[in-house]
C-alpha cells in the first residue's frame, strides 16, 4: 500500500507543499486568534506565503504556546466539528490538548497506514498493539493505521505482558507495536515463561515514543528475530504517523512531507542550518483542520537526508533523534545528552540495554552515578568491562561518571506501561 505522493518528483512535491502551506496559513489566520496576532505583529499576511521558500517568514510555535493557550486557544474549528481530543502527558504542568475533525482522523489513519506498510506490515496480517490507549495518541494512532491498512488488530494496550506473550503465540501475531523498551521487556517475559521469543511468528517490531539507538535496535531484533522499524510522531502535530523507516533501508525515517513540512534549525538561534547539519526539528502541518500548527519547535535533535532511498520513496529522511534540546544534561560544565551516553555503553560487548543515570549534588559539585546491567551471557570480568566503559566514555564524550555500577540482569526496575525513565536528577 503506497500512495503516489510517496514517490513524487521533488519539484512536484515542493509545488504541492507550497499550495498546502498557503492554505494552512490562510486557515490559521482566519480561525486562530493566536496566529492572527502573531502574523499581524510580524507584518505577514497569508498572501505573502506562496511557496515553501516563504516558510521562514512565519512565526514559530512552542510547547509553551500550547500551555498558554490551554485548553483550546489553538483550535481552528467550532466544537461541533471536533470528533476526538487527545492530550500529551503534561508532566511539567498542564497537558497539551490536541483535537481532530473527521477529516483529520482520516488523515491520521492514512499516514499511519503508510508507516506500517513501510515497515513491511501487509493487509491480512495480525498486528498486536501494545501501545497505551486513552489520551496518549500512540494506541489509537497505531490502531487506526492498522485498520486502514487492512490488518487484524489485537488491541492489547500496555501491560499484562504474560497475557501479551500468550496472545502473540496463540494468534500468530505478525507485528508488535510498542515502545523499544517494552519490546525488550516482552522478550524477557517470554523467556521467563519458557518461550523462545525467536520462535514466535512476530516478524516486525514497530517501535517509537522513545529514543532507540542502533545497539538497542540490534538487541531487539536479535532477541525477537524480527525487523525493528522506528516510528516518529508527536501529539502536537498529529501523533504517531509523522515519519517512519522503510524495511528496505532502515536508514532514517521518511517524513510524510505532503502533510508535514520539516525544517532543521539551530536550537539556540532558531535559524535554519545547512543541509545535513544537525539541529532541532521544526514541523508545520499542511493538511490539518482542527489544529493547524505553524513551525512547531519539537525539541528533537536530528538531521535531514534528501538522498535517494533504495525503497524508491522520495520523501526526505530524518535521522534517529539523537537527543532533545531540553534534555541536555550539564554536569560539571560538560554538556551531555542521555542518548549519547546510551550509544557509547550499549556498544560494549557484555552489557544489556538497561541502564539509569542518577545525578546528585555534593556541596557545590555535580556527581553522576551510572548503573548498567550485565548481559546474561557475559563472559568478561566486571573489572574489564568497567575499564572499557570508562575508556570509551572518555574517548567519545570526554567524560566519565563518578560512580559506575555494573549490576546483575533484572536489577534495574522494568515498566510495563509508558516510557522508561532513564535519568533521575536529584540535584533540585
Amino acid at each position: 500500500m503506497r500512495s503516489s505522493n510517496e514517490s513524487l518528483d521533488r519539484a512536484a512535491l515542493r509545488e504541492l507543499q507550497g499550495e498546502r502551506l498557503h492554505e494552512t496559513v490562510e486557515h490559521a489566520y482566519e480561525n486562530v486568534p493566536f496566529y492572527r496576532a502573531q502574523l499581524d505583529e510580524m507584518g505577514v499576511t497569508p498572501e505573502d506565503i506562496q511557496s515553501v521558500d516563504d516558510v521562514t517568514k512565519l512565526p514559530m510555535t512552542t510547547k509553551e504556546d500550547f500551555r498558554d493557550e490551554y485548553p483550546d486557544g489553538l483550535f481552528a474549528v467550532d466544537d461541533s466539528e471536533i470528533r476526538r481530543i487527545h492530550a500529551s502527558s503534561g508532566t511539567t504542568g498542564k497537558p497539551k490538548i490536541v483535537s481532530y475533525t473527521a477529516d483529520d482522523l482520516d488523515l491520521w489513519g492514512r499516514t499511519m497506514a503508510r508507516s506500517l506498510a513501510a515497515a513491511g506490515v501487509e493487509p491480512g496480517d495480525v498486528v498486536q498493539n501494545a501501545y497505551g490507549y486513552g489520551l496518549f495518541t500512540g494506541g489509537l494512532g497505531f490502531h487506526q493505521g492498522a485498520e486502514e491498512l487492512g490488518t487484524a488488530v489485537v488491541p492489547t494496550s500496555s501491560g499484562g505482558t504474560q497475557r501479551q506473550v500468550e496472545l502473540a503465540d496463540d494468534l500468530d501475531s505478525d507485528a508488535l507495536a510498542c515502545t523499544p523498551s517494552y519490546a525488550l521487556y516482552f522478550a524477557e517475559t517470554a523467556e521467563e515463561m519458557g518461550y523462545d521469543p525467536r520462535d514466535l511468528s512476530i516478524s516486525v517490531i514497530a517501535y517509537g515514543a522513545e529514543t532507540c539507538t542502533e545497539p538497542m535496535r540490534e538487541e531487539i531484533e536479535e532477541r525477537l528475530d524480527a525487523t525493528g522499524i522506528n516510528n516518529y510522531g508527536l501529539s502536537e502535530i498529529i501523533g504517531p504517523g509523522v515519519a517512519a523507516e522503510c524495511a528496505e533501508a532502515q536508514d532514517g525515517l521518511h517524513i510524510w512531507e505532503d502533510n508535514y513540512y520539516p525544517e532543521v534549525v539551530n536550537p539556540r538561534t532558531g535559524e535554519p542550518v545547512e543541509e545535513g547539519e544537525e539541529g532541532e526539528l521544526v514541523l508545520t502541518t499542511l493538511t490539518k483542520e482542527a489544529l493547524p500548527v505553524l513551525r512547531y519547535r519539537t525539541g528533537d535533535l536530528t538531521t535531514l537526508n534528501y538522498d535517494e532511498c533504495e525503497c524508491g520513496r522520495t520523501m526526505v529522511r530524518m535521522d534517529n533523534v539523537t537527543g532533545r534540546a531540553d534534555d541536555l544534561l550539564v554536569v560539571r560544565g560538560v554538556n551531555l545528552y542521555p542518548s549519547e551516553i546510551e550509544h557509547v555503553i550499549l556498544d560494549v560487548d557484555g552489557v544489556a540495554p538497561h541502564y539509569r543515570i542518577d545525578l546528585h549534588r555534593e556541596g557545590s559539585l555535580d556527581v553522576m552515578e551510572l548503573t548498567i546491567e550485565l548481559d546474561e551471557a557475559v563472559e568478561r570480568s566486571a573489572g574489564t568491562l568497567e575499564d572499557e566503559i570508562r575508556t570509551r566514555l572518555q574517548n567519545v564524550l570526554s567524560f566519565t561518571p563518578d560512580e559506575l555500577d555494573l549490576v546483575q540482569p533484572g536489577t534495574i526496575e522494568r515498566t510495563e506501561v509508558g516510557k522508561v525513565r532513564r535519568v533521575y536528577d536529584h540535584r533540585n
